[in-house]
């Protein structure tokens, strides 16, 4: 197949930002194409009806309109034009509105130019390209939703970039996360802004439930059934009918139930406890997990079959303490939420706030939710402060917490002693120059030691436990001239 000369192919730009045109204008230009800007949308409109442009990158609020607006008009008067649309108000409602309105794809400013960059190549190289979206049913066509999941970090970024592309789709989505980050609100946010939206939500949590009780209660029994079973029970896969069925800690789920679920998810269909006739069944599954799922099947407690009919798409939530950035916004959410809740209104100052992500929160959103309302509810204090944060703080440390700390403490003291020594004797005068590359030395060797010995010589598992590349890890050895003990695998 021929390739497509990307030098005929032209860009058009809209923002009112004139530095953000100038970067996008000679970024664009530098991959050999074509590029008009302008920061109206008006100007823009009349280059898309007047059949300007193979591609248009956007930005969302602008002076005259706001492209969410017209974007419905753009795809009715030319539905083959990709639109990429970048954004200031990256929020998830902004990713599934981008989605909705037929966008190519959604970037949240500030934005990876290397990115952008690929998915313009990617874009107009491609032989065909089908960029057409469709309006989706429930709460996201209305933009009704609301939706509590806070966050302008890029791993939450790329989180609501992944919700909005299943928002038209029925796959089955595996959500991996510590407790306490807030699995079931994404599970509920793929419920509400899809096209199930209209049809019940119901959630099982497998660690909860008696073990015998597992599939009874996710596919009802009869009467009679066993021991207690007085009346026909209809089980959560009824009661989820034309809607979504959210499993929490699958990991949990007892090897037997697995099977039957198994069954549901391959054939469509199950059958009561103590039935006899298969029920069809309609339904989309959201699973969800806070151990790993391939460490319990190397040890035989999870199907493996079962693992890949559910991880059909995986979405990582991450911990709180990946996205400290995100607290702040946090903080204005949950206190709001306890405004509704009841509890009196309260702002937090500046110093409270580094205080909060200065903390390692191991519970995560949830401890911060808990956290937020007891900040709330127990001073009288307006404005919280960073003193309040602090002793709220060292109360809530679970045992243990304040030994790890003061470990931590005596490391960097044993360090500041240790270098010290460089200084004594040298007093009116400074240690020999190289004092950096030297102790980095003195550290970087023993480290490096320790992680081969402990992964018995494999420099692969020692690079990842490490954080560095691979190649990174042989030259140390090299340079460290490092003896490496290769262990048995």
């Amino acid at each position: 197949m021929m390739e497509i000369s990307m030098n005929e192919k032209t860009v058009l730009i809209a923002d009112d930002d004139a530095a953000i045109r100038t970067v996008l204008v000679q970024a664009i230009s530098r991959l050999g194409l074509k590029v008009r800007s302008t920061g109206s949308v008006s100007t823009l409109w009349g280059w898309v009806v007047a059949g300007e442009g193979d591609l248009i990158i956007t930005d969302v609020v602008m002076p005259d309109d706001n492209i969410f607006d017209v974007l419905p008009r753009i795809k009715e008067a030319r539905p083959d034009l990709p639109v990429i649309v970048i954004s200031a108000q990256n929020t998830l409602m902004t990713a599934v509105t981008a989605a909705e309105r037929g966008a190519y794809e959604y970037l949240p400013k500030p934005f990876d130019l290397n990115e952008l960059t690929s998915i313009v190549k990617r874009v107009l190289s491609a032989p065909s390209r089908s960029v057409s979206g469709e309006p989706v049913s429930g709460a996201a066509s209305g933009l009704g939703a609301d939706i509590p999941i806070i966050g302008r970090s890029a791993a939450m970024q790329e989180i609501y970039r992944v919700l909005a592309r299943l928002m038209h789709t029925d796959l089955t989505v595996m959500v991996a996360g510590e407790s306490g980050t807030g699995k079931e609100l994404i599970a509920k946010a793929l419920h509400d802004l899809g096209k199930r939206s209209e049809g019940p939500f119901v959630a099982i949590n497998m660690a909860a439930i008696p073990r015998e009780l597992i599939e009874s209660e996710l596919f009802g029994h009869e009467k009679g059934a066993f021991t207690g079973a007085s009346a026909r029970m209809a089980g959560r896969f009824e009661l989820a009918e034309g809607g979504t069925l959210f499993l929490d800690e699958i990991g949990d789920m007892p090897f037997e139930a697995q099977t039957r679920l198994l069954r549901v998810l391959q054939e469509g269909e199950f059958t009561t406890v103590g039935g006899r006739t298969p029920k069809k069944s309609n339904v989309r599954i959201v699973a969800a997990t806070n151990k790993d799922l391939r460490q319990l099947i190397e040890d035989g407690l999870f199907r493996e079959d079962l693992f890949y009919r559910l991880n059909v798409v995986p979405v990582r939530l991450p911990p709180l303490r990946e996205r400290l950035e995100d607290i702040p916004d946090l903080v204005r959410h949950l206190f709001q939420g306890a405004v509704k809740e009841g509890l009196p209104k309260k702002s937090i100052d500046v110093e409270a706030l580094e205080a909060l992500m200065a903390h390692d929160w191991p519970g995560n959103v949830r401890e911060l939710e808990n956290l937020t309302r007891r900040l709330a509810a127990l001073y009288s204090d307006e404005t919280i402060t960073a003193d309040i944060v602090r002793s709220e703080l060292a109360i809530q440390q679970p045992p243990g917490s304040r030994d790890k700390e003061e470990t931590r403490e005596n490391l960097s003291l044993a360090v500041q002693r240790h270098l010290e020594r460089y200084f004594d004797g040298h007093s009116g005068s400074l240690p020999p120059q190289g004092l950096y590359d030297r102790v980095l030395k003195e550290v970087e060797r023993p480290l490096i030691e320790l992680c081969l010995k402990a992964t018995r010589g494999n420099q692969i598992k020692a690079s990842e436990l490490l954080g560095v590349n691979r190649n990174t890890l042989r030259k140390k050895i090299r340079e460290l001239d490092i003896d490496v003990v290769r262990g048995v695998n």
